[in-house]
């Protein structure tokens, strides 16, 4: 999969392409659906797959401090992408400069100009250009105009109601990880590399893995019964706080894993932190003792569910 970043980098394919444009936070199943249409296409139209994205996304530039929670970083999503057919992933700039852009150079000198698109695949209530002034039946104009197909994507269910990032949220939120996994095709993760930190793990007894989280905010907070991948001994297990740490005094939301059984250094590491349980909310407590004391408890409670569910 090939990745472009930025307008500059742009560079006409004579070839032309089949395109979709969305955030696809999380890529659940509904995007693999959209995706797989995509690629249907692609090989209809012998011509590459494209999916166009924006870093940040567009409502994380406009939410402002309500931006909502992002359940995967630009690097997750290409990990996620690399793994399909998706032949390129073009990830433009949001700004003031891209909002304020006409719908009409959308679709003419980028759409058909840049991307020489023949085909494109968007959601019933996909918006873009000047003021959200662009809609599906200016697509649809457009199309006709500079000769490419424009599709609506269908909507895919899950237990009668839609599959969307937001329910994604909306079950990781409330701890309901197999309903998050039903809706993703796959159990919810975060990935990031292994930093240095404030070793007040270490001085607790329980040392940590630190995982800066690389975005606007996460779609968890609290304490989680983890495994983690990308180590050299394996897949292991753990528990993990997502949180300001507010009892030592923390300011920035940092994943903090503590893996059972195991000694070692692995700063640096990149791993993959796969959620299955919530134990409980981040609280704040009036010493370190008591601090230490449920950390105690929350590994017992995290080593009785992994061997319940062995």
């Amino acid at each position: 999969m090939e990745i472009v970043r930025g307008f500059h980098n742009l560079k006409t394919n004579a070839k032309g392409c089949v395109a979709t444009i969305g955030n696809f936070d999380g890529v659940h199943l509904g995007h693999k659906m959209l995706l797989d249409r995509l690629f249907l296409k692609s090989s209809e139209f012998n011509a590459p797959s494209v999916l166009v994205t924006f870093e940040p996304q567009p409502r994380e530039f406009f939410a402002g401090e309500k931006v909502p929670a992002r359940l995967s970083r630009f690097r997750e999503k290409v990990t996620i992408l690399s793994k399909t057919e998706l032949d390129r992933l073009i990830c433009l700039p949001f700004n003031e400069k891209t909002q304020s852009v006409p719908a009409n150079w959308f679709t003419e000198d980028f759409l058909s100009g840049a991307l020489n698109t023949k085909y494109l695949l968007v959601g019933d209530d996909f918006r873009f250009g000047r003021g959200r002034e662009g809609d599906f039946e200016l697509l649809e104009k457009a199309g006709s105009e500079k000769g490419f197909e424009v599709e609506r994507a269908q909507t895919l269910e899950f237990e009668g109601e839609r599959i969307s990032s937001s329910r994604v949220r909306e079950s990781l939120a409330n701890g309901d990880f197999e309903l998050a996994k039903a809706l993703m095709g796959r159990p919810y993760s975060i990935m990031g590399r292994v930093v240095y930190g404030r070793q007040l793990g270490r001085q607790l007894g329980v040392p940590t893995a630190n995982v800066r989280l690389q975005r606007y905010r996460s779609a968890l907070e609290g304490v989680y019964s983890v495994s983690v991948d990308g180590l050299d001994v394996g897949r292991k297990n753990g528990i993990a706080n997502i949180g300001i740490r507010p009892t030592v005094g923390g300011k920035e939301p940092l994943l903090e894993v503590h893996l059972f059984d195991f000694s070692g250094d692995i700063y640096g590491h990149l791993i993959s932190v796969t959620f299955h349980q919530k134990i409980r909310d981040e609280q704040q407590f009036a010493s370190i003792e008591l601090l230490k004391a449920q950390i105690e408890k929350d590994i017992v409670q995290s080593q009785d569910w992994f061997v319940s569910n062995a």
